[in-house]
């Protein structure tokens, strides 16, 4: 992992997708498994857009949330947003500190890639999808 400090000018952050401050000052610190995102749909620019959804990954990482949460132990669970604009590492088996937004409010439509109806249908989705 690169805990290396760098200054980096990412532009103007889009956070539409949040629907509140609520949740915004506890977001919690996590690593982002590059690997479960595709390059030319995710971060086509080398940077992981704030909003994407995040689900954990058996290794304790998190990675891209890939389809509907349902509570059992072989799907995926929607764990919660990317907070901020990240960026990607050159190499995808690169681990790398980001922030996830767990709990709050989400705008749908405003999210840089779509979430499957039946998440939101999830007792987790009803908390968070405004």
């Amino acid at each position: 992992m690169d805990l290396s400090i760098k200054r980096v000018t990412i532009g103007v952050e889009d956070q539409s997708w949040l629907g509140s401050a609520h949740g915004t000052n506890a977001a919690q610190t996590i690593t982002l498994d590059v690997s479960t995102f595709t390059k030319a749909t995710h971060y086509p620019e080398g940077l992981l857009k704030s909003g994407l959804p995040l689900m954990k990954l058996p290794s304790g990482k998190y990675g891209l949330h890939t389809g509907p949460a349902e509570p059992e132990a072989d799907t995926p669970v929607l764990a919660g947003f990317l907070f901020t604009t990240t960026r990607a590492p050159e190499s995808s088996a690169t681990p790398i500190g980001a922030a996830m937004l767990e709990h709050g409010r989400v705008k749908v439509a405003n999210l840089p890639v779509p979430v499957d109806p039946a998440v939101q249908a999830t007792a987790t989705g009803r908390l968070i999808f405004a």
